[in-house]
């Protein structure tokens, strides 16, 4: 159910954010590790690429154009994914289901609310609650403990971006695996590399059992999200299939409320889409 603005009465949420409530944290030990991890590979794929394939090679363009795309896709890539976990996902306001709010909501005769009864929480249309959060999340996608964050209303264009740019990543690490095995099994090994011909294998190999790891894990989950926003519904919304109360947007509308009006920022992790959300008094704290 979607309810008309009023300006319900608003506090400072300090729950899941660090720094006086500044920054949404969900302090949560086995996202923070997965997160923590995710930067590691993220570090050893740049330590791989810089040092044992481009800084070596003889090929003045070929070093320093791949030098360019690969670390601005690391650096998106990272970007988007410290956005993704930094962002507030659209978490309901804890324990707003008091009577002073539910009166100023103005409900007619006959109309209902709901309250989430973990939470206390008026819980709008859409919204579901994350055990691991322990709050109720508006449009509620699914929560990722590599972002150590729920996807939802308000981060879902970081998450599908850091997806983006880890698959590019991925790929261009793959290419350039392949790439150099074929230029140490053509000229001598010793001088294709500043390692070792044996630690030179083993640091390509373990690499590209990475790329193709993310490649096909981000690829799929970059497919799910884009065919969930342009069908105007939420992974939990399909696993549960979830009959739509709610009216759904046409598929232009809906790409536009995740990533905002069309534009070249639309891949940027430094713009935020304006999101119109009613009840945003009562959502949302300051």
């Amino acid at each position: 159910m979607e309810y008309d603005y009023y300006p319900l009465k608003r506090h400072v949420d300090t729950h899941n954010r660090i720094f006086r409530g500044r920054i949404w944290c969900i302090q949560d030990i086995c996202g923070i590790i997965c997160a923590v991890l995710t930067w590691f590979l993220i570090a050893y794929a740049e330590f791989v690429v810089m040092k044992v394939m481009l800084l070596p090679s003889p090929y003045f363009y070929y070093r320093y154009i791949n030098m360019i795309l690969f670390n601005c896709g690391i650096f998106l890539a990272i970007s988007s994914h410290l956005k993704t976990m930094f962002s507030d996902p659209g978490a309901v306001q804890l324990g707003n289901a008091t009577k002073e709010n539910i009166q100023l909501l103005g409900l007619r005769e006959g109309e209902i609310i709901f309250k989430c009864p973990k939470c206390s929480s008026i819980k709008p249309n859409r919204a579901h609650h994350c055990s691991v959060c322990k709050r109720c999340i508006l449009k509620m996608d699914h929560h990722c403990p590599w972002v150590n964050n729920c996807v939802g209303e308000r981060n879902q264009k970081y998450f599908v971006l850091f997806c983006c740019y880890i698959a590019l990543i991925s790929i261009h690490a793959l290419f350039l695996c392949v790439n150099q095995f074929a230029m140490c099994i053509k000229h001598e090994w010793k001088d294709c590399s500043t390692f070792s011909p044996p630690a030179t294998v083993v640091l390509l190999l373990f690499l590209i059992f990475e790329a193709l790891l993310f490649a096909v894990f981000t690829i799929i989950m970059l497919g799910t999200q884009l065919t969930a926003i342009w069908n105007d519904e939420t992974g939990i919304e399909q696993l549960k299939k979830e009959e739509a109360k709610w009216t759904k947007k046409s598929r232009w509308k809906s790409i536009e409320s995740v990533f905002g009006r069309f534009s070249i920022l639309w891949m940027s992790p430094f713009s935020a889409p304006k999101i119109k959300t009613k009840l945003e008094g009562c959502l949302y704290p300051v």
